[in-house]
């Protein structure tokens, strides 16, 4: 099928069920509060060798937040709760608890819980002090600057999904990154979803396994242009640059929403600036019982 000049492949992507949460961050200005929100979710593109994937999901106005001042909604997720939080108490413990200003607060409701304050209330030596304020109970650490707040717990779901995604296939690294640039753009305006990887795109695109022992994913070689002429490619002529999108999000709506304004972000501009072709990576529908079909999503 063809949308505007740009190539859809009659193809799906293929994700996984994975454990997630949202948090918010709160600080004294908006700087303050994206300097923690970035520092927190570093080093969380891929579940496999950073142990969760996380991520900003939206700015938030002082009157969207539990107290009143500027801040930052942040998702994460792990292949279950346990690691999700021992993930998200060592970053809180480390990149939100160290960094001016800031406060921390659940930003999900659910009947299943993993701690966040009563996981690092112990810092405070003995001084940290229990409040339960209607039916939320905080932790109140002294701390050189001042006091640190924190909500006791946050909520996690196991509807979430990981491994959504899109493959802008263009001529030129230059055309690649403008495809890629243009869906991210509309993305991020989809709520309850991250891109993890730097900028939300990822250029080393990975298949399951590899021929070196003890390797769970290596290059898609399939998709390596460099590797038309020695691999099975995927590739025609044509195409010179690859470049992924990976979507992770708190439900399959969510990852569907966000996989369908990427798509019309990309068709939209058309194949002289951006992609020629758009595709999705999957393992046969083998392995993740969530299955985005490229077609039930054109616009």
């Amino acid at each position: 099928m063809v949308v505007n000049g740009v190539s859809i492949d009659d193809s799906f992507a293929e994700a996984f069920p994975m454990a997630g949460t949202a948090i918010q961050i709160t600080a004294i200005n908006e700087k303050w509060a994206l300097e923690a929100a970035r520092s927190m979710t570093g080093f969380a593109t891929s579940v496999i060798a950073c142990g969760c994937e996380g991520g900003v999901d939206r700015l938030l106005a002082p009157d969207e937040t539990r107290d009143g001042r500027p801040g930052v909604r942040v998702l994460f997720f792990s292949f279950d709760a346990g690691g999700l939080e021992k993930q998200v108490t060592t970053r809180l413990g480390q990149c939100i608890l160290t960094s001016p200003t800031s406060a921390c607060y659940a930003d999900l409701d659910a009947e299943a819980t993993i701690d966040l304050g009563s996981a690092i209330r112990y810092f405070a030596d003995g001084w940290q002090i229990s409040k339960k304020f209607e039916d939320k109970h905080f932790w109140r650490m002294p701390v050189m600057e001042g006091e640190f707040l924190c909500e006791a717990k946050t909520g996690v779901t196991t509807d979430g999904v990981g491994g959504g995604n899109l493959l802008l296939m263009a001529g030129t690294t230059a055309q690649a990154l403008a495809a890629s640039e243009a869906a991210i753009e509309a993305m991020r305006r989809v709520p309850d979803v991250i891109m993890p990887f730097p900028g939300g795109i990822v250029r080393s695109g990975s298949k399951v396994g590899g021929k070196y022992k003890g390797m769970m994913a290596s290059t898609n070689d399939a998709y390596c242009p460099t590797l038309k002429g020695v691999t099975k490619s995927e590739l025609g002529p044509e195409i010179g640059s690859v470049l992924e999108i990976v979507i992770d999000g708190l439900s399959s709506a969510a990852v569907a929403d966000a996989m369908r304004v990427g798509i019309k972000a990309v068709t939209d501009l058309g194949p002289q600036e951006g992609a020629l072709r758009i595709g999705a990576g999957n393992y046969g529908g083998n392995l993740g019982p969530h299955h985005f079909h490229l077609k039930d999503l054109l616009p």
